[in-house]
């Protein structure tokens, strides 16, 4: 039997005999005698096989990497100089008595330490990828982060319970993913997008606190941080108000942070309302690792000549924002040809600048633009004056619909942040709270739901659900980590007449509300207690505490961007027969 680890043999072990077992990582021939790094998931020991032993020896000639191997053998110190102290094990070495062969390898098509694989190499081997130390240590930090979750809920008296995979179709957010019933001719159910509605159930039926670490998932184009199949840490609980909810779910990040990576995020978190996010940085999720900040200029450019400004100003949702780069003003005009055609992805059919030569000459001596022109003084010595900007400083603007400034200018503000060294480092934490609950979608010329429809309206609130429902804010708040938004969360509505409201506001009639949600609307009415939770993406959090840059790499089995398993050939075709059994005929 195995007495340890691989990685786990040190010191401790010295004259005694282990038994190991794992994967020849390389093999080493020293003319006379051989090395074989032997590799498990706690990392590497030496094992050394000499001629003295003319069948282990043997044995060891056959050995190639990746071979599966049990080797019994004495532990010993290694030569003195040759210590490596990247190992736990670097002070010692097995010598081998028995090595035994458990299973031989194909040569891998791939050495396991190399560090530039190609994406796709890597997730058409993925057994052989999640071999490599890197990702064996991404999984392992997982799961220490997943006892960490469910240690401080069970504390708290939280019961995991779990949720159906296979439920009703209620497109208000992303695509469902749709599985084809075969007993129910044409009908469908669908793949969960989130736990929603039946964990507000589980509140109703008096579980008071429930939790759950679930699989969700979403038919959505994908990013480095989304993928069709994803796992949340999903949270309710009954008659807590908002301060409560988050001040618990808040704890819940700080113990999972200290006990998994012994780091203190602080105590407590800022919060800053949705408003104040979007004007200062144009995002509802702020990296506030970059002290970068918008300025606003819409007032100011409803009286100024140059039409790009002006009219932007005037639209009912315009804006006109300034980012002022300290020491821009040494970028290149093709690195701000760059960042022009790089705001163009969000929307911006230009940026517009001004470098700060002089600022006490607000005029086209002082300033350099194309811009300076059409712009009197007056308002010149202004923009200075707002935005603060010195001698070498540069000035971008963003004019337009506020959604569009928003998003270039905070995209550009992040890119910029990074790449010029504006970045503080560390960890950030934010409490984004007051949403609004909801936001017009021109296309389909209606109000849609901001985070969902089941979000309750802040106190005084509920008045402008019939009134006038841009000026309804929600009792909804996010948890943002160093600009991404690692859980969201809200008060539930938990009286059936203000969910008719809300469905109302959202232009969803009587029948079609009954239709979709009829079972909610009924268990509202028996008696739900107040409510409210959060969910949080697992696979975010830890690709960030792993330093990951892609979720993939702390996913065992993920998707491509376009959503297809690379190992399984996953989606692939099915035959006849069975779509026949599932009533579906290709078109």
């Amino acid at each position: 039997m195995r007495t340890d680890y691989c990685g786990l043999v040190d010191r401790r072990y010295l004259n005694q005999t282990v038994t190991l077992m794992g994967w020849a990582h390389r093999r080493r021939d020293h003319g006379g005698v051989i090395f074989i790094d032997l590799r498990d998931r706690e990392g590497l020991v030496q094992v050394v096989s000499d001629p003295d032993n003319p069948a282990t020896f043997g044995t060891a000639e056959q050995v190639r990497n990746e071979f599966v191997l049990k080797v019994t053998g004495r532990v010993r110190l290694r030569p003195e100089g040759t210590h490596n102290a990247q190992l736990q094990s670097g002070e010692v070495e097995v010598l081998a008595d028995h090595i035994d062969i458990l299973n031989p390898s194909l040569p891998p098509p791939f050495l396991l330490d190399d560090e530039h694989l190609s994406e796709q190499v890597r997730l058409e081997h993925r057994y052989l990828d999640l071999r490599r130390p890197a990702m064996q240590k991404n999984f392992r930090l997982r799961y220490r982060a997943a006892m960490s979750v469910r240690r401080y809920l069970d504390a708290l008296g939280f019961i995991d319970i779990e949720t159906p995979m296979l439920t009703k179709s209620t497109p208000e957010g992303a695509r469902d993913y749709l599985v084809p019933s075969r007993v129910h001719d044409g009908h469908f159910y669908a793949l969960p997008q989130s736990p929603q509605l039946f964990k507000q159930l589980l509140m109703v039926s008096g579980f008071d606190r429930y939790y759950q670490i679930t699989k969700c998932f979403r038919d959505e184009d994908l990013r480095a941080d989304r993928q069709p199949e994803f796992t949340q840490i999903d949270i309710e609980t009954s008659f807590l108000e908002q301060g409560e909810i988050m001040a618990m779910m808040e704890g819940l990040v700080q113990d999972l942070f200290m006990s998994t990576l012994q780091v203190d995020l602080g105590a407590p978190f800022p919060r800053m309302t949705w408003q104040e996010a979007m004007a200062r940085f144009g995002s509802d999720k702020p990296d506030l690792r970059i002290p970068l900040e918008f300025t606003e200029l819409t007032d100011l450019m409803r009286s100024v000549d140059f039409k790009v400004f002006r009219q932007a100003a005037d639209l009912k949702d315009g804006r006109v924002a300034a980012l002022r780069i300290p020491g821009g003003g040494t970028l290149t005009r093709k690195e701000i040809d760059d960042y022009t055609t790089f705001v163009a992805i969000y929307g911006a059919r230009g940026l517009a600048y001004i470098k700060v030569n002089d600022p006490a000459q607000p005029n086209e001596q002082g300033l350099q633009s194309p811009i300076v022109k059409f712009l009197d003084e007056g308002t010149l010595r202004q923009i200075l004056a707002r935005t603060g900007a010195g001698s070498g400083d540069l000035i971008f603007f963003g004019a337009d619909r506020a959604k569009v400034v928003n998003d270039a200018l905070g995209a550009l503000r992040v890119k910029l942040g990074h790449e010029k060294g504006f970045s503080t480092g560390g960890w950030k934490p934010l409490w984004v709270v007051d949403f609004p609950m909801f936001e017009f979608d021109p296309e389909e010329n209606r109000w849609v739901a901001l985070h969902h429809p089941f979000t309750s309206p802040k106190d005084g609130h509920e008045a402008y659900l019939d009134s006038d429902p841009s000026r309804a804010l929600a009792k909804a708040y996010d948890v943002v980590l160093n600009g991404w938004e690692i859980g969201g969360g809200s008060v539930r509505i938990h009286r059936e007449d203000v969910q008719s409201k809300v469905f109302r506001a959202l232009n969803i009639g009587p029948e079609e509300a009954r239709s979709k949600f009829g079972f909610l609307l009924s268990a509202l009415q028996y008696g739900a207690p107040p409510h409210g939770g959060i969910a949080f993406g697992f696979d975010r959090i830890t690709a960030m505490m792993t330093g990951a840059d892609h979720i993939r790499d702390v996913i065992a089995f993920p998707k491509t961007q376009r959503a297809q398993c690379l190992l399984t050939q996953a989606p692939s075709p099915v035959g006849e027969q069975q779509l026949r059994e599932l009533h579906i005929k290709l078109r």
